[in-house]
């Protein structure tokens, strides 16, 4: 085949065995995350559980009957301390998938605690295993926060490395706008999906367009109650929820693949898209050191801040409670870490 001169990408991806990675897994090995012509290694990692690896090799069994050309390997790692240089080595890029679920009745600093534990884990296995060059897409929930813990516990890898999914988010609005103006998806661009991955982010049509003319703003689209477009997007993972009584995996792995996509291939012309990255030195004002979601360009396997996307007076509030949330779930697990070393 045509790649075969083409040295492999190698793609971690933590929670391999669950219901996103079970989505996820075929779009890397089929080419829709790095292109038609690329080969992938495809290290998937589970916690060490028998009946968890079980069911991963389960999966790998169904990539293998695929047949993909592309696909040069899947092989299954395990989380535990002999496994790690190969989970984790050599890697280009990793997708971190796996966390632990919120349950009924808990508390978000709760899961931001039970989650701080494991993306720490993750961070200081990178830290140990994997190349500076490494890029990082965080998916498990919390994302932006559990994306600070693991950066924060991989120094060597430049924090402009790191991403959280808000591309989830920036694909249901698109889909959603799509549909209230009975057009195409393709025809709509540049929805601003501002902030946290949670019920705070700020979808943003401000500077929407569909079929190149900016989208009117209407009281739909602009509202912040629970009848408005706004809304809509915040909870729509809840929404799917209670319909599907499982949670996001189809389309939380396609995010996933279209993040990735983007970063690596680059978006096209003037076109931007969600991604939550280091606000550090960002012109719109965010705090620094915050994993907090623009909207973004990407070139030459790298991000840019998207200059022209000026808030208005109503949407900068919104993004500064959005901010301010995010610093309180970052002192949280900060808090969380310094209790576990003093009683250490």
């Amino acid at each position: 085949m045509a790649a075969a001169s083409v040295d492999p990408i190698r793609v971690a991806v933590t929670g391999a065995g669950g219901q996103i990675g079970y989505s996820l897994l075929p779009l890397i090995a089929s080419g829709q995350m790095f292109g038609a012509n690329q080969p992938v290694i495809i290290h998937c990692i589970e916690v060490n559980i028998p009946v968890v690896l079980q069911k991963l090799e389960g999966t790998l069994a169904e990539l293998q009957d695929c047949a993909y050309p592309l696909l040069v390997e899947a092989k299954a790692c395990s989380n535990s301390v002999e496994d790690r240089e190969k989970a984790w080595g050599n890697i280009d890029y990793a997708v971190l998938v796996g966390g632990f679920p919120r349950k009924a009745g808990m508390l978000r600093a709760d899961l931001l605690k039970k989650n701080a534990g494991i993306f720490k884990e993750a961070g200081e296995c990178l830290q140990a295993h994997a190349k500076e060059t490494t890029k990082v897409l965080v998916v498990a929930n919390p994302a932006n926060t559990n994306c600070f813990v693991a950066s924060h516990f991989a120094p060597k890898i430049p924090k402009k490395n790191f991403c959280a999914l808000t591309r989830l988010d920036f694909n249901r609005a698109s889909g959603l706008l799509a549909a209230t103006k009975k057009v195409s998806v393709t025809t709509v661009k540049n929805i601003v999906i501002w902030g946290n991955h949670s019920k705070t982010q700020v979808p943003d049509c401000s500077f929407a367009t569909v079929n190149g003319e900016r989208v009117v703003l209407d009281e739909y689209l602009t509202r912040t109650d629970d009848e408005g477009f706004m809304h809509k997007i915040q909870y729509r993972g809840a929404e799917v929820i209670k319909m599907r009584g499982a949670s996001s995996a189809v389309s939380a792995a396609n995010a996933a693949k279209d993040n990735i996509r983007d970063w690596h291939l680059g978006t096209s012309g003037n076109d931007t898209v969600a991604m939550s990255i280091w606000s550090t030195g960002n012109k719109y004002g965010v705090p620094d050191d915050l994993f907090y979601s623009f909207p973004c360009k990407c070139s030459g396997g790298e991000w840019s801040i998207a200059e022209g996307f000026e808030p208005s007076s109503e949407v900068r509030p919104l993004m500064e409670k959005s901010a301010t949330e995010l610093q309180t779930e970052k002192e949280t697990v900060l808090k969380s870490f310094e209790a576990v070393t003093s009683e250490n």
